[in-house]
C-alpha cells in the first residue's frame, strides 16, 4: 500500500528553483514535500559548477602558455586529466552538503528520490508513495536536444549532461552545434590539450546579437578550435573501436571528419517526460509547459519555473521564478514576470546579456541609440592583457536603457550593474553619474554612459547653449 503525504506544497525537481522554493517555503512553517530524480542539486552541481570548474583549470593552462606577454617563461603545460577531473569533482562534491537530504530535513523539507507521476489534478505518486499537496510548483528543468541523425542513435554520444563524465581526455572532441556548453567545452578540452572541431549548421550562438558572438568565434579559432559554421552534419557512424566519423555538407561539398569522442551540443528542451501532464490537466505549449505572467499553468493549482517553461535554462532565471512564486505561494502577491534575468556564456572572453538586443530593440522602437565602447581602452584591461571585446548598450532616443551585451574579460560580473538599472528603471544619466573605481573593467560601462552625452554636446544646439552661457561670465 502507497505511503501517502498530504503536504501544503509539492516541488518537482532539485535544481537551484526548486530547491529554492522549497526552502524557501519551509522557512515560514510551511509542510513541503520535494520529489527528485536525481541526487538534489541538480544541473548546477551536475552540470553547471563542474563546466565553470573545468573552465578554470584549463584557464590556468591557457596562462601558463601565454605568459610571455607579461615577460614571464611561457611554457606548454603538462596536463594530468585524471587530476583535473578528480578537482572538477571535488568542487561539485564540496558543496553537495549544502542540498543534501539531511540538511533539507534540518529545513522541513521532505525529500523523496524518484520520478514523479501525475495521476489527477492534486496527484502525484513517485515510487510507493502518494503526494496529495494543495499546491504544486513544477521545477524539472531541461534535458539536451538530441537531433535525428543517421546512425546518431546506434553508436550514441555524450551530451551536455555527460560531457564531464569522460575517463580519459578526448584526443580529438568532435561538436556538433554551437550552443553556450558546445563552446565551453570546446574551449576547455582545447585548452587542456585536445584537438576539438565544431560543426555548426548556421553560425554559433544564434540567440545572440551576431556583433558579440563575433567576438568569442574569433577567440576559439585563434586558440586552435576548428569552428565550421554553415556545415550539416549528414550522418555519424563507428569507426573502429572507439572513434567516429561525421558526415558533412558544406557549400564547397561533402566531406568526413573523424574524432575519438562526439558531443552534441544544438540546445535543450524542457523535461516534462514521464510528468503525465494530461491528467493534472497541465497544457503545453509546444514542448513547454504553458504558464500565465504569473507562471501559473492551466492547472491554478500548479506552477511552473525555470527550463520547464521554455525559458532559458540557468540557475538565475530559475531562483528569480523561484522568488516570484514564492511570493503567490506565501503572500497572495501578484508578482509579474519582467524577464530580466541576465544571461552568459562562460567562454573567454565571456558573454554577457540582458535585456532586449539591437534587432529585438529595432522591432519595439522606431529609434534607437547604440553605444559601444572597447576594452581596449581601459587601463585594467591592458594592464591584464584582455583588450578583446566591447560593451554594447542599446537605448531609446531619451537615454532609456533597453539591452546591454558585453563580450570581453568578467562579462558575467560586469553585467550585474546593468541588470540592476533595467529591473529599477534607471537610465543612461544614472549609469553615467556612478563612480567606480580605478582602475577597474567596470569604468567601460560608465564610458559607454557617457558617450551617450558626448554624442548631445556636439549637437549645434548645445554648442549654443554653452556659448549663449558664456556671455554671462
Amino acid at each position: 500500500m502507497a505511503k501517502v503525504l498530504i503536504p501544503d506544497i509539492c516541488v518537482i525537481g532539485g535544481g537551484p528553483g526548486g530547491l529554492a522554493v522549497a526552502t524557501g517555503a519551509a522557512t515560514y512553517g510551511i509542510k513541503v514535500v520535494l520529489v527528485d530524480k536525481g541526487p538534489p542539486g541538480g544541473g548546477n552541481l551536475g552540470r553547471i559548477l563542474p563546466a565553470a570548474t573545468l573552465a578554470a583549470a584549463a584557464r590556468q593552462a591557457e596562462a601558463t602558455r601565454t605568459g610571455g606577454r607579461f615577460g614571464l617563461e611561457a611554457s606548454e603545460p603538462e596536463i594530468d586529466f585524471k587530476a583535473v577531473m578528480t578537482h572538477v569533482r571535488e568542487v561539485a562534491g564540496a558543496a553537495a552538503p549544502a542540498v543534501s537530504a539531511e540538511r533539507l530535513a534540518t529545513l522541513g523539507v521532505t525529500l523523496i528520490h524518484g520520478e514523479a507521476r501525475f495521476t489527477g489534478r492534486g496527484r502525484v505518486v513517485a515510487g510507493d508513495t502518494e503526494i496529495r499537496a494543495r499546491r504544486f510548483v513544477l521545477a524539472s528543468g531541461s534535458s539536451p536536444v538530441v537531433p535525428d541523425i543517421p546512425g546518431l542513435a546506434e553508436i550514441g554520444c555524450l551530451t551536455s549532461d555527460t560531457i564531464l563524465e569522460v575517463g580519459r581526455r578526448p584526443g580529438h572532441l568532435v561538436i556538433i552545434g554551437g550552443d553556450p556548453t558546445g563552446l565551453e567545452m570546446a574551449q576547455a578540452f582545447r585548452r587542456l590539450g585536445s584537438q576539438v572541431t565544431m560543426l555548426v549548421e548556421t553560425t554559433v550562438l544564434p540567440g545572440e546579437d551576431p556583433e558579440m558572438a563575433a567576438v568569442v568565434a574569433r577567440r576559439l579559432r585563434a586558440e586552435g578550435v576548428v569552428l565550421l559554421e554553415g556545415t550539416k552534419v549528414t550522418a555519424v557512424e563507428r569507426r573502429g573501436k572507439t572513434s567516429v566519423r561525421v558526415r558533412i555538407e558544406t557549400a564547397a561539398g561533402t566531406d568526413d571528419v573523424d574524432g575519438s569522442h562526439l558531443l552534441v551540443a544544438v540546445g535543450r528542451m524542457p523535461d516534462v517526460g514521464g510528468l503525465d501532464l494530461k491528467k493534472a490537466r497541465v497544457g503545453l505549449k509546444g514542448n513547454a509547459v504553458d504558464v500565465s505572467a504569473m507562471l501559473r499553468t492551466t492547472n491554478r493549482r500548479i506552477y511552473a519555473i525555470g527550463g520547464v517553461t521554455g525559458t532559458p535554462d540557468s540557475a538565475q532565471t530559475a531562483t528569480y521564478h523561484a522568488g516570484l512564486v514564492l511570493k503567490a505561494l506565501l503572500f497572495r502577491l501578484p508578482a509579474k514576470d519582467r524577464a530580466i534575468v541576465p544571461r552568459v556564456v562562460y567562454t573567454d572572453p565571456e558573454l554577457a546579456h540582458v535585456g532586449l538586443t539591437e534587432a529585438q530593440a529595432s522591432t519595439r522602437h522606431r529609434k534607437l541609440t547604440i553605444l559601444r565602447w572597447p576594452y581596449a581602452e581601459n587601463d585594467r584591461a591592458r594592464a591584464g592583457r584582455c583588450t578583446e571585446g566591447h560593451i554594447k548598450v542599446v537605448a531609446a532616443r531619451n537615454g532609456g536603457i533597453l539591452g546591454v551585451t558585453i563580450a570581453g574579460a568578467n562579462a558575467s560580473e560586469l553585467i550585474g550593474i546593468w541588470t540592476l538599472a533595467l529591473s529599477k528603471g534607471l537610465g543612461l544619466e544614472d549609469m553615467a553619474a556612478a563612480i567606480p573605481p580605478h582602475p577597474t573593467l567596470g569604468e567601460i560601462g560608465k564610458s559607454a554612459a557617457i558617450a551617450y552625452f558626448g554624442r548631445n554636446k556636439r549637437t549645434p544646439l548645445a554648442r549654443g547653449m554653452v556659448r549663449l552661457l558664456q556671455l554671462f561670465g
